[in-house]
């Protein structure tokens, strides 16, 4: 199961600036068997790795890099329920009932990761926030009116606020915005850190680098190879390999986007009150928050190409980009980048991750959480695909799995 080479990231995420607790690893030199091979030590391998481990299995992670070093520092770790796709225009894609279920599902997933990661005692810089959606050009008012209706109608909390109470309670000049809340940000780094910890603790391994260059699926176990010869038997094989999607997984409906992001200096005194997560209803649309010593995270000016070579030259342009927008919308702030940063991603047609069993591929599952949602997905995925092997299945499989 070769996974595909990519540059995931380029600049200097805020991220690796900042100090965070280390993970042992180890190189693979000798053959292994476990229950469950992770491929993956991202945030979406962290979070398997925990569930797995939990539920009693001997499990074991492997990355063609050091742990937490491809696409989860480049996170702005915005972790929200709502997807990127309205509700009222999923519903019109895959119908009311199945749209009310994957947005229900991503709130849970959620509010699990809340709870969890208080319970595991986790530093990870996590903060309860609200968030605002901004009329943009996807939706405008009316269009937020119809999207307060349906998430209303599916048991969502949400408000509209008109100009002048947008206005005077956050000094934003635009014509509406929808609020939800209970949402959360996170130090992304930290979070995956964290629970790759939790899992050594339960008994958990690391191997990196290890390249895995062949998967055998068999009748009772799978055999992986890595790139010096090494075997590896498990009985069940999980890729959680974030945009370097193995050529043996189906990937229609998928491509990969190129995104932006910049943090300012610290100024938290000219923060926007309450330091809600922002976002718009616009396509591309711009997104931000806040971080513990008051700077401002911004990302956004999202392209459909994965050419790395055309991504990074454009950083440039693209942090003056966001800089201009960022000072259009709040002019009282210093729109100046500390740093800035640049990587790619995956996106659906639906805004929706492809969770489940590899078809054709027995015993081996994989997790593509697409779209601005991924931290959020990869919890799901935690849970939906413990579910699957564990065999007391989970009620959303079918939502999620390869079609």
């Amino acid at each position: 199961m070769t996974t595909q080479h990519r540059n995931l990231r380029t600049g200097q995420p805020i991220w690796l600036g900042r100090r965070a607790a280390g993970v042992e690893f180890n190189l693979l030199l000798d053959d292994i068997t476990i229950d469950i091979a992770i491929v993956g030590a991202g945030i979406s391998g962290a979070l398997m790795a925990d569930s797995l481990s939990e539920a009693g299995y001997s499990v074991a992670i492997f990355d063609r890099r050091k742990p937490v070093t491809g696409s989860t520092p480049a996170s702005t770790a915005l972790l929200q329920f709502e997807i990127d796709t309205p509700l009222h225009h999923l519903a019109e894609q895959i119908g009311r009932n199945d749209a009310e279920r994957a947005w229900r599902r991503s709130k849970l997933a959620v509010d699990a990761l809340r709870e969890r990661t208080h319970e595991l005692g986790i530093n990870c810089e996590m903060q309860g926030r609200d968030s605002l959606y901004l009329a943009g050009d996807l939706l405008d008012e009316k269009g937020l009116q119809r999207e307060l209706l349906a998430r209303r109608r599916a048991g969502f909390e949400t408000k509209l606020l008109q100009h002048d109470e947008l206005k005077a309670r956050f000094r934003i000049d635009r014509p509406a915005a929808l609020m939800s809340f209970a949402n959360i940000e996170a130090n992304p780094r930290k979070l995956a850190l964290g629970y790759l910890n939790v899992a050594i603790s339960c008994g958990a391994k690391i191997f990196a680098p290890v390249e895995i260059v062949s998967v055998e699926p068999r009748s009772r176990d799978v055999i992986a190879a890595t790139k010096e010869g090494r075997k590896i038997r498990c009985k069940y094989l999980v890729t959680t390999t974030g945009y370097e999607i193995p050529e043996q997984v189906p990937q229609k409906g998928h491509q990969i986007i190129s995104t932006w992001a910049i943090a300012t200096p610290p100024q938290k005194q000219k923060l926007w009150p309450e330091q809600c997560l922002i976002w718009e209803a616009s396509d591309p649309y711009l997104y931000m928050r806040t971080t513990q010593d008051g700077r401002i995270i911004v990302g956004g000016e999202d392209e459909e190409f994965e050419d790395e070579e055309k991504r990074d030259a454009k950083l440039p342009a693209k942090t003056e980009a966001i800089l201009a927008k960022l000072k259009k919308l709040f002019p009282q702030v210093n729109a100046e980048a500390d740093y800035a940063w640049t990587g790619s991603f995956g996106s659906s047609k639906t805004g929706l991750p492809t969770i489940g069993a590899i078809p054709k591929m027995d015993r081996c599952f994989a997790v593509l959480g697409y779209g601005g949602n991924g931290i959020t997905f990869s919890m799901v995925a935690a849970q939906l695909v413990r579910g699957l092997i564990t065999r007391t299945g989970d009620p959303d499989e079918d939502l999620f799995a390869f079609k």
